[in-house]
């Protein structure tokens, strides 16, 4: 069975974790698998936006495969440790807004995943956090780096010392999560989401991606030159000129990405 579901519907790349068994663990197998995935998104023009979810009704995903990582030897560990961070990184670095539909447990890994993501939407019965030292470990696929830029350094220390296991609206309270769902309309509600972005113009969409995250490392000055940049990336599209001659004959555009 493929540990990875993947399926395009439209513009929408659908991203499956597929090992409901293992209650969506990350095995080495799994890593490797998304990695790929991954990549074809990022040169396929065609996806404009992707959706990260879970197989099953319980899980997300609950972080790496504890049962795998007690038959590993420490150079293996070591070697999975710089997988789940090379393919997270991946997926942070997609030029395409990313969405991490919260299905079940999100535990370590599992949150960091969503971490990667641009937006996170969970279901409103669902657990979520950073839970490593508990295991005597610390979150190593991203966590202690994106959790405190996304929700400042004091909450994402609590969280990671404490080990702390969230509700979706404690995790929504933190600054954790875009939205929470009742799970009957979680998929409906992310798909609306969705919705809202993708009726915008794709190039723009990535530009200003990429000009928010690049400029997020870097001083005032320096973002605003990136930013000039990726303004300047939109001015010859199609789309651009569409927009205009849509906004003068009062109709919606029709973006072809270009």
């Amino acid at each position: 069975m493929e540990t990875i579901a993947y399926e395009q519907q439209g513009n929408i790349g659908y991203v499956t974790l597929n090992r409901p068994e293992a209650l969506n663990a990350f095995n080495y197998d799994m890593l490797r698998e998304l990695g790929e995935i991954a990549e074809s998104i990022r040169i396929n023009p065609d996806i404009r936006l992707v959706i990260f979810t879970g197989s099953g009704e319980k899980s997300f995903s609950v972080g790496a495969d504890l049962k795998e990582r007690r038959t590993l030897t420490e150079q293996r560990v070591k070697r999975n440790i710089y997988k789940i961070g090379e393919v997270f990184s991946m997926i942070e670095n997609l030029p395409q807004p990313t969405i991490a539909m919260l299905n079940g447990y999100a535990f370590g890994g599992g949150t960091e995943l969503a971490l990667a993501c641009d937006f996170r939407i969970a279901a409103d019965d669902i657990l979520m956090g950073l839970t490593e030292t508990s295991l005597a470990i610390i979150p190593g696929a991203g966590g202690t780096q994106r959790l405190p830029r996304l929700i400042g350094e004091s909450k994402a220390l609590e969280l990671i010392l404490t080990a702390k296991r969230l509700t979706a609206h404690e995790a929504f309270t933190y600054g954790l999560l875009t939205k929470v769902a009742s799970r009957e309309t979680l998929k409906q509600e992310t798909e609306s989401f969705a919705a809202l972005i993708l009726a915008n113009g794709p190039v723009a969409l990535q530009q200003a991606k990429f000009a928010v995250k690049k400029g997020m490392n870097v001083d005032l000055q320096t973002g605003l030159q990136i930013e000039r940049k990726a303004y300047e990336v939109t001015i010859p599209t199609e789309d651009r000129v569409e927009a205009l001659n849509a906004f003068n004959e009062k109709r919606k555009p029709v973006f072809k990405g270009k």
